[in-house]
């Protein structure tokens, strides 16, 4: 870090931002992690805040920022933080997952530092660490263009950000017991909204976000859930989608949304009708038990409670799957809008580019040992002690791993499973075409960390290649995660042109504590600060690669 850096590194002593000026400007910040009482549904609970909130403090920021936060783990057990859909550009380091980062001790801190670099949109960050996830520390990020950069849309009266799913009442440390004695955590117990649950005609209940009439607002929205798909909708109002996961979309209109686990999206909301409260609804999708809860959204000015007649949610049958994936073919990316640099987004010509590898991965659900355990392609993923990234980096990899356990193909009887770490080696910069098939009676969400892909296709039935011909080519969104109906599958297309150590995973959280994930290796043949960068001074070393002698660093 240059001298100015340091500097306010020193001054930063609030739970406030500052901004230096240097090539790019810094937005630092300081969080304190504890333990505090919260009842999103109700019902006190144990839950983890961040500078005493829930949801944690919004991270607001521009197109190639630098953000520096320093996180105290005042917990009583180890905790990280990671940026779900920032791309962490040659710095994996930077990711908070298990596979690239010791955990933040109790008592210590440490401190990020990465660039939003040639990224817009709306994020969130959540911790990877146990069941935290059930617990908060779970906070909205949001990424702005540069002002030189055209938005494709006029300037919104305001922005409001919700962070919304299922929630159980049950606290981390019980919901991790049941997984580690084999169980499920089975449903959840409700729905939060920023943090709380309301009830129609709850006359007690302020408005979560007001609105002028006659004025248009910038709605950011992310499922934030444990496992469950949401359907959301603002009574009597229509919903413009304008970007979803980075990239800008094509501005359809919607009377209401799907958002699965681990997506976020924008709309627009215009303030067009009479003047009085209007009820924004949230409920579950395709659960056998509904599960709802409702926020008021106020008129300024407004004369009047929200109608108790709510609009109703699609269908939650066999005929609300097909629903939800025409709502997803109808999404485009808008190729003539800018992103995060000045050229279209649609200059980007994926459709072009001839596929190097195929995977097709098959998630499952089995018992090792009469325990409960979820995989991908017969490997269901284990933890290690040394995180995978370091032990690569320092040269010991075969002592903590091996690489592609995992084939591209699933084995004939996917029901048994190996536990153990699982790596994927790739090649730099290949173009990969990656099928999910989902064989369950259940959704699921993936998610890819250190990338957007392309979503190219969702269909029922299996996966073979003559389907390719179905995929959309042109105008797919560019996006980091995407949900897989039961019996059917999903296609999305990438360049692995980001050197690190990625998550590719369910952002079902149960499933993910229980092997329903794999890290995919991209290391450039060069060693070469061009490609990536070098292991940051204040990375805390543990398992096998504790004192070893550091490696010669990458060069230009």
């Amino acid at each position: 870090m240059g001298r100015m850096t340091i500097v306010a590194l020193f001054l930063c002593l609030s739970a406030g931002a500052f901004m230096v000026r240097a090539e790019d400007p810094y937005l630092f910040f300081e969080w304190k992690v504890t333990y505090g009482t919260i009842s999103p549904l109700g019902v006190p609970q144990q839950g983890i805040l961040i500078n005493g909130q829930f949801p944690g403090p919004k991270i607001n920021c521009t197109s190639n920022n630098n953000i520096v936060v320093n996180v105290f783990n005042q917990l009583d057990e180890p905790f990280l933080l990671t940026w779900n859909g920032i791309q962490h550009r040659k710095n994996s380091w930077q990711d908070g997952t298990l596979g690239t980062m010791c955990p933040i001790l109790p008592g210590t801190n440490f401190t990020y530092h990465f660039q939003v670099k040639d990224q817009i949109g709306s994020f969130y960050y959540f911790p990877t660490t146990g069941l935290h996830k059930a617990a908060g520390a779970i906070g909205g990020l949001q990424v702005h263009s540069r002002a030189l950069i055209p938005v494709p849309f006029d300037n919104p009266a305001d922005e409001y950000f919700l962070l919304l799913g299922d929630w159980y009442n049950k606290g981390h440390k019980t919901l991790k017991k049941i997984l580690d004695s084999g169980r499920s955590i089975g449903r959840p117990d409700g729905i939060q909204i920023n943090g709380k649950s309301g009830k129609v005609g709850d006359k007690a209940a302020e408005p979560l976000f007001t609105m002028e009439s006659g004025k248009t607002y910038r709605y950011r929205l992310c499922n934030v859930g444990m496992r469950t798909s949401v359907n959301f909708r603002l009574q009597g109002h229509t919903l413009k989608l304008v970007e979803m996961e980075g990239s800008h979309t094509v501005q359809n209109v919607y009377d209401s949304l799907d958002l699965h686990v681990g997506q976020c999206l924008s709309v627009l909301v215009t303030a067009d009708q009479a003047p009085k409260d209007y009820y924004l609804v949230v409920s579950s999708r395709f659960a056998q038990k509904p599960l709802s809860s409702v926020a008021i959204i106020r008129y300024v000015n407004g004369n009047g409670p929200a109608s108790p007649e709510l609009p109703p949610p699609p269908a939650n049958n066999t005929e609300g799957i097909a629903w939800s994936m025409n709502q997803f073919r109808s999404f485009r990316w808008n190729l003539t809008a800018s992103a995060a640099r000045p050229n279209p987004q649609g200059s980007y010509h994926y459709g072009q580019i001839n596929i190097t590898r195929t995977i097709k991965l098959v998630n499952s659900r089995s018992f090792v040992d009469g325990k409960l355990r979820f995989g991908l392609n017969g490997i269901s993923h284990v933890d290690s002690e040394t995180p995978l990234k370091l032990a690569e980096y320092f040269g010991v990899s075969d002592k903590a791993f091996k690489y592609n356990l995992l084939k591209d193909e699933p084995p004939q009887d996917n029901t048994k499973v190996i536990l153990s770490p699982n790596v994927l080696n790739a090649t730099f910069r290949n173009f990969v075409e990656i099928i999910f098939e989902n064989h369950e009676r259940t959704i699921q969400t993936y998610h890819l960390d250190g990338y957007s892909f392309f979503a190219v296709a969702i269909e029922p039935g299996r996966w073979s290649p003559e389907k390719r011909k179905n995929y959309n080519l042109l105008d797919a969104v560019s996006r980091h995660n995407i949900q897989v109906y039961p019996n059917s599958w999903a296609a999305i297309m990438t360049t692995l042109d980001n050197a690190g150590m990625w998550s590719l995973r369910s952002e079902m959280w149960e499933r993910v504590y229980l092997g329903q994930q794999l890290y995919i290796s991209v290391l450039s043949p060069a060693r070469s600060l061009r490609d990536e960068y070098n292991l940051p001074d204040n990375t805390p070393l543990c398992g096998i690669v504790r004192g070893l002698p550091m490696p010669p660093p990458y060069v230009m």
